[in-house]
């Protein structure tokens, strides 16, 4: 899931993406309003944080237009303005939770996922394929009662393949939100990657596997019996 983080203090803005990347996220930052709009039209993306105090103006302003483009994302509101005014104004603008600085990176981590299980929990019902089932709104994956524990970028290949079960994901897709924009990476990650998650989901008798569609990427599929 991709990140938008809108902070003009690089620094926080930096700590911000180190922290969600370590959560599984991908993200990417900017820092004014204009940059931002002109994103949200080009990238799809599952969370925004917004700081209010913006060198082109009052981060507000920018959550209806967010709201608007992509009803979907969660839009959390970053601000050092610890009063009850400000609070609802920020709730009232259509945020879905209002965060004051400075704050714990696990308060933060926590605030978001309540804010998506808010959103995902009524309009996402479980995804399941064969034995394997992956509920979007904590982003757990499971097979009978039993969860599936996989490392971080394991997990973003599965959550990536799964939501698209049966189609390909091409490999530059792939690439984008298990890594970001890293430049120094080659094929061979990736191939890495698939072959240690296909190897992790036979042990686990999952029931799937990920198929390789030559020259394109990889898809997720049932196995053949």
């Amino acid at each position: 899931m991709r990140v938008l983080i809108v902070e003009d203090h690089s620094k926080l803005a930096q700590e911000l993406s180190e922290q969600l990347s370590r959560g599984g996220y991908s993200c990417d930052c900017v820092n004014s309003l204009d940059h931002a709009r002109e994103i949200v039209r080009l990238q799809e993306y599952g969370v925004a944080l917004v700081d209010r105090r913006l060198p082109d103006g009052d981060g507000l302003s920018l959550v209806a237009a967010m709201r608007r483009t992509q009803p979907k994302m969660c839009i959390l509101v970053l601000t050092a303005i610890d009063e009850t005014n400000e609070i609802v104004a920020s709730l009232d603008a259509g945020a879905d939770d209002y965060v004051t600085k400075p704050f714990e990176p696990d308060e933060l981590m926590a605030r978001i996922r309540a804010s998506l299980r808010r959103a995902a929990g009524a309009m996402q019902p479980l995804m399941k394929l064969a034995r394997l089932c992956f509920d979007p709104a904590t982003r757990d994956f499971a097979i009978g009662q039993s969860i599936v524990v996989l490392q971080r970028r394991e997990a973003i290949l599965l959550e990536t393949l799964m939501r698209r079960a049966g189609r390909v994901v091409l490999r530059e897709a792939l690439f984008d939100e298990i890594w970001g924009e890293k430049e120094d990476l080659t094929a061979h990650n990736l191939n890495g990657l698939v072959s240690q998650l296909r190897l992790r989901l036979k042990e686990l008798n999952a029931g799937v596997d990920i198929h390789v569609a030559r020259g394109l990427g990889y898809f997720l599929a049932e196995e053949k019996a």
